[in-house]
């Protein structure tokens, strides 16, 4: 386990649950994940503007001359803040450096419950978002989506899996998903019909919490079988707290694997966020993003708009 000091810890995320969670062992630090939190260059130094995507921004943006950026910074390794607790970092905090970049915009982060980013872009609070955000029929009748990582779901169970279980076994299971998210609209309720429900067995229990932290922490004591989250976090937080849970399948149901940033449906900035977020996806800081978050396998190279 790592030991860490308050500050530290809180800006970790998922890393307090996982040292909350662990059943014993010695302490270790992890030099290489350490540095990585602590890190706080920003990726789009040296990056130059895309005179094409700055040539189809709005007037009243170039005067403007800054985006603001909706994201839930909690949720790591895609999402969270630097052990300076005030950093956004991960990847999808690079994404929305590099974007900005390539429009020769400043960035404003705002802080964002996941549930009420898309109200949020709705009525206009933010420019867009970059929050690892899936494509659902929902989202696309209020937003404009554009492509940039693929990412998915697996199910988590405890250590050592005391129940057997597999992602075609949760009939009846009380299996946690977040507030608002694609797993808790599309892939669990997709996932309960095509393996349950529809053989006539009892449906997955969906259980509603806020965040992933809840939900770890709800595992280990055993108020749940298991957790339907984002691949990509559920994977930083198994490195960083081996031992803690085991992750048993993907989930493949219910929603693309693709995940996009998005803009409000038909806002006038959409086409010069497609032409940037293209030539971010040809940059070798996209690459470099992947790597150092251990996203590689999530990388693409058409930004589609949807």
């Amino acid at each position: 386990m790592k030991i860490r000091t308050k500050a530290q810890t809180a800006a970790a995320g998922l890393a307090v649950l996982m040292a909350l969670t662990a059943c014993g062992g010695t302490a270790n630090s992890d030099s290489a994940d350490s540095s990585k939190t602590a890190n706080t260059t920003d990726i789009s130094e040296g990056v130059q503007p895309d005179s094409a995507a700055v040539a189809l921004l709005p007037q009243a943006i170039k005067d403007k001359g800054e985006l603001t950026v909706a994201m839930d910074l909690h949720y790591p390794p895609t999402t969270f803040l630097a052990e300076d607790n005030t950093t956004p970092i991960g990847l999808n905090p690079d994404i929305a450096r590099l974007i900005a970049k390539k429009l020769d915009l400043k960035l404003k982060f705002v802080d964002t419950k996941f549930d009420t980013i898309v109200p949020g872009l709705d009525g206009g609070r933010f420019d867009f978002t970059a929050t690892t955000m899936s494509k659902t029929e929902e989202r696309l009748k209020v937003l404009d989506m554009i492509d940039y990582f693929k990412a998915g779901n697996s199910v988590a169970v405890a250590a050592g899996n005391p129940l057997n279980l597999t992602v075609e076994t949760l009939c009846g299971k009380n299996i946690a998903v977040t507030q608002g998210s694609t797993g808790q609209l599309k892939r669990l309720p997709a996932l309960s019909e095509q393996t349950c429900t529809s053989k006539g067995q009892p449906a997955i229990n969906g259980v509603t919490l806020p965040n992933v932290q809840d939900a770890l922490t709800q595992l280990h004591s055993k108020r749940i079988d298991g957790i339907l989250y984002d691949t990509t976090a559920l994977g930083w937080a198994q490195k960083q707290q081996p031992g803690s849970f085991v992750l048993v399948g993907r989930v493949d149901v219910g929603s693309s694997d693709l995940t996009a940033i998005g803009l409000k449906k038909g806002s006038p900035l959409t086409p010069a966020f497609q032409a940037a977020l293209q030539s971010v996806l040809a940059t070798p800081e996209y690459k470099e993003s992947l790597e150092n978050w251990g996203l590689d396998s999530g990388a693409i190279t058409d930004a589609k708009l949807n």
